[in-house]
């Protein structure tokens, strides 16, 4: 349920910069999520339809874009993507150690919204 909160905080943000530019109706939300985030897809969805119910925003649909679990080795600064499976045990491709720290994955943001 945690999902209603961040929905409405999406909503806030669509509607807020919809109002700055004039725009009449949102069609569309593109929304960047990374793997590692439990947030579910048709669970943002639902509860986007109920918030945004007589507003700008009525009838949009989100378009939920999931970015990959990137890893930074501390040893070697070496970038990579892991999966969700072995990212307690991801080593890093270029020299081997399994110290990394987690530069994205978690994250949620939007990324650009269609209008009339």
């Amino acid at each position: 349920m945690h999902e209603l909160p961040i929905t409405e905080s999406i909503l806030n943000i669509v509607l807020k910069h919809a109002a700055k530019n004039n725009v009449r109706q949102v069609v569309a939300i593109h929304l960047r999520i990374g793997k590692l985030s439990d947030l579910e897809d048709e669970w943002i969805q639902h509860y986007f339809d109920y918030l945004s119910k007589g507003t700008m925003a009525q009838g949009a649909k989100l378009i939920i874009e999931r970015t990959p679990i990137i890893l930074q080795c501390n040893s070697c600064k070496n970038s990579y993507e892991a999966d969700m499976a072995t990212i307690g045990d991801a080593a890093c491709p270029a020299c081997g150690q399994t110290d990394s720290t987690l530069i994205s994955g978690r994250e949620y943001h939007i990324k650009d919204m269609e209008v009339q």
